[in-house]
């Protein structure tokens, strides 16, 4: 057989060698990152500043759940203080910030970041104002951990904790001497907010879907959006003054109009 047909032999050899070079192209094709289409929308990063801020989220600190609330007005809260000093000292805080044990600085778990809150030492009789930047403590029993500073101040840094009474006074406005003393309701559930269905890199294809969106959709419009992936047309749709309507629709878009995506996000 080998002798009489020795043609067959090397026709199977070349095939095989074709299907080897053709797998081997594949493969190194599916390794290239092609050119993203423009048809669709790029989906957006998770890092998106138009988003509710990440320390609003949901967390989950030693397998105990944690929900930020929406708005500091109005809260009071009664138990005991602690503080945290050098071993902190210089770290990154929640919100982003390096930690300054000599700051009016303080660490809550749910109170929205930048509330100043009142804290009044009910043992001492002392009040001083401090600003939320952090998350904690995350010790069954206190509700707020202040800087070092902010403990000296109202007399409980030999204690270690004291029983004190927190309200949340808001947003600082103005300032007398870095002194807080006017302030504004600091409230993630109203203001300006709309809904995100896309984004693009090319101008033109945002435009022809704002044009289609705004046939169906009020206030279709296109926000430019630019990070070190380059240049993002956002594409949005609707207008609201509450964070919860915006979200119901977004959730619409998505269940009965046949949206892939769509999000709120605060403008």
């Amino acid at each position: 057989m080998k002798k009489k047909y020795p043609f067959i032999r090397r026709i199977g050899i070349r095939l095989i060698v074709f299907s080897l070079l053709c797998a081997l192209s594949a493969g190194c094709a599916k390794s290239i990152d092609p050119t993203p289409s423009d048809r669709r929308p790029v989906p957006p990063a998770r890092k998106d500043t138009g988003k509710i801020p990440a320390t609003q989220r949901p967390y989950t600190v030693l397998g105990k759940h944690y929900t930020p609330i929406a708005s500091a007005h109005g809260y009071v809260q009664t138990g005991i203080a602690s503080w945290y000093g050098k071993k902190f000292h210089g770290r990154k805080t929640a919100n982003g910030e390096t930690y300054d044990m000599y700051a009016m600085t303080a660490a809550h778990k749910t109170l929205p970041m930048n509330t100043w809150v009142e804290v009044h030492n009910l043992d001492s009789n002392k009040k001083i104002k401090v600003r939320i930047n952090d998350r904690g403590p995350f010790v069954t029993g206190r509700i707020i951990d202040l800087s070092y500073t902010g403990a000296r101040k109202i007399d409980m840094v030999g204690s270690g904790t004291a029983r004190v009474r927190i309200r949340a006074l808001g947003a600082a406005t103005e300032y007398d001497q870095k002194e807080p003393v006017a302030f504004r309701d600091l409230d993630y559930w109203t203001g300006n907010f709309t809904v995100q269905v896309g984004a693009f890199q090319e101008k033109a294809n945002a435009d022809r879907y704002r044009k289609k969106l705004s046939k169906s959709y009020l206030n279709a419009h296109i926000v430019v959006h630019e990070d070190h992936r380059g240049r993002f047309h956002r594409v949005r749709i609707g207008r609201f003054s509450s964070l919860k309507d915006a979200e119901r629709f977004s959730e619409n878009l998505v269940k009965n109009d046949g949206f892939d995506q769509a999000f709120a996000v605060a403008e």
